[in-house]
């Protein structure tokens, strides 16, 4: 069978998964204004609209804990064929809705194909892409994650206003939200079938000692199909040597994921997703409505639909830049902007807004309890601050929150640390999925003072924390993580894998290709290298090696 070559377009297309992540965050919002969707599901609000909401992130949590063992012990590729049959089925469910239990049953499936797909895309996108390049494709998952969102909640905006009389209409037609939630399944179907012709991540092969097939992979996208390029051999020499070395210390992964030296990159992985929940991005993807409706400005649907626009072409820098501007100062400013724009729509709201009495309450914004009214200055300045919010987001956290943690581990934990980084997220999902509906209805404006403290936290942790990694291969980033420099500090050597590269073309390095399907580190995994490297300045001291054995 044709197997894809091109690295751009092989992590292009796997980052459909993620879009599916970002057809789940906008697969209320676009609804909730909807006079079908109040009326079908007895107008839910607070505490039943979050238990709605809250059931996809629920599924993803158990989804994201459970993807490192069909990742590892069936590949990446097939994990992520499993969880589009999960969306499909879940999407079903979900257009076929007869009541809430039978919505949120299908939320949860779609749930765990979210959790799975957040989980494998950036783990088999970082094990595809050369370092030049791997912020670049792995921020595509996000860049995917923002057109699903924004796909997903035109499609809904579509719904909403042309079935019936319109959202507004008391007897719209259910159609309104069957039809979202049924096309949703498309991105699902196409995916599903494309990943028979992507080819399997390498460093999985090599962890099967399947070392021809990861020798033919890694010359079919770093050596244009020549299993001898430079390149090629200097690849499969840095993961045999890292895979022998994981080998020798003979540990399970459960065990290695709790060593002093893993535990704390777990720790950071696991503390970017959680940030990247308690900044309260997903919250305005989610509850933008709400927000809208409560600064009285415009259509409320039409105003939150600039912010998923924004969402797109803002992530679009990242994408070209992050592997040149790195991801540390990303993640330190992200967070201060952030911070700064929460702060100042919470004190606007604080000092300008009001509750939503039975004076000014109206069957548009019956939904909320504090509103913005007649001040409308003061409303486009909360509505600025959401878009530069989302404007920051999408430039710095957004894509380094999937890169980051997907390149930090080795590989024989990558799969079981990134599913609990991404476990992180969801879990911080779940939670404030279920919690923000009531937190608006109780306490308004003091929940943007909440989540501008969460990122000021953020702020420290990462400037205290997280080291740089651009620029660095994945078997490279031990010596980044257990080097002993703080964080701050930045962290200079040679590549590894450029020197081995130079040596091999200019012939002072040789390195045989396995044959036959086995490498070193399954043949002889006691042996020094299987690989048969050799240098010339050595050649006398290997062979009185070998005749003294």
């Amino acid at each position: 069978m044709w197997q894809a070559s091109n690295v751009y377009a092989i992590c292009g297309f796997a980052a459909i998964g993620g879009g599916l992540f970002g057809f789940d965050i906008s697969s209320m919002s676009g609804v909730l204004g909807t006079q079908a969707y109040k009326r079908y599901f007895n107008n839910p609000v607070s505490y039943a609209q979050g238990g709605i909401t809250a059931a996809m992130p629920a599924g993803s949590l158990v989804g994201s804990l459970g993807s490192s063992f069909i990742a590892d012990k069936f590949s990446r590729k097939v994990a992520l064929q499993f969880s589009c049959v999960l969306w499909i089925i879940g999407s079903i469910l979900m257009a076929a809705s007869q009541n809430v239990a039978m919505l949120c049953v299908g939320r949860v499936i779609c749930g765990l194909c979210v959790g799975i797909a957040s989980s494998i895309v950036p783990v088999y996108q970082s094990e595809i892409a050369p370092k030049e390049i791997r912020g670049r494709v792995v921020s595509l998952q996000q860049w995917a994650i923002t057109w699903g969102i924004l796909i997903q909640y035109f499609i809904q905006f579509g719904a909403a206003e042309g079935i019936g009389g319109g959202s507004k209409d008391p007897n719209q037609p259910t159609a309104a939200f069957r039809i979202p939630w049924g096309v949703q399944m498309v991105p699902a179907v196409i995916l599903l079938i494309g990943l028979f012709f992507c080819p399997y991540s390498p460093r999985w092969l090599a962890s099967k000692d399947r070392w021809d097939e990861a020798v033919k992979v890694l010359a079919s996208l770093h050596g244009k199909g020549d299993v001898n390029h430079p390149k090629v051999l200097a690849q499969y020499q840095e993961i045999e040597e890292a895979l022998k070395l994981e080998r020798e210390q003979a540990q399970s992964s459960f065990r290695a994921l709790v060593q002093p030296r893993i535990l704390k990159r777990v720790a950071l992985g696991m503390s970017i997703q959680m940030w990247s929940q308690l900044s309260g991005m997903n919250i305005m993807m989610y509850y933008i409505v709400y927000i809208m409706e409560g600064a009285q400005i415009a259509s409320p649907l039409a105003t939150a639909s600039i912010q998923y626009v924004i969402n797109v072409v803002l992530t679009l820098p990242a994408i070209i830049f992050l592997d040149k501007w790195g991801r540390r100062p990303s993640l330190i400013l992200g967070s201060f902007g952030m911070m700064t724009w929460l702060f100042i729509s919470g004190a606007l709201q604080q000092y300008y807004g009001q509750p939503n009495t039975e004076e000014t309450r109206t069957a548009q914004n019956s939904d909320i309890s504090w509103i913005v009214s007649n001040n409308r200055p003061v409303s486009s300045a909360i509505v600025s601050c959401s878009y530069l919010f989302v404007a920051t987001f999408a430039t710095t956290w957004g894509p380094v929150s999937w890169t980051y943690p997907a390149e930090i581990f080795p590989s024989k934990v990558r799969a079981k640390a990134v599913s609990l980084s991404t476990a992180a997220n969801w879990f911080w999902n779940t939670a404030l999925a279920f919690a923000v509906p009531p937190l608006l209805w109780n306490i308004s404006y003091k929940m943007y003072y909440i989540f501008g403290a969460f990122n000021g936290a953020a702020f420290v942790h990462m400037t205290l924390m997280a080291p740089e990694t651009k620029g660095f291969t994945l078997e490279e980033m031990d010596e980044v993580f257990d080097s002993g420099r703080p964080a701050w500090k930045k962290h200079k050597k040679s590549s590894r894998l450029e020197e081995l590269a130079r040596e091999i073309e200019e012939g002072k390095l040789k390195v045989a290709v396995p044959v036959g399907g086995q490498g070193a580190a399954a043949a002889d995994e006691t042996a020094t290298s299987s690989a048969a490297v050799e240098t010339t300045e050595k050649k006398a001291e290997a062979t009185a090696t070998t005749a003294n054995a």
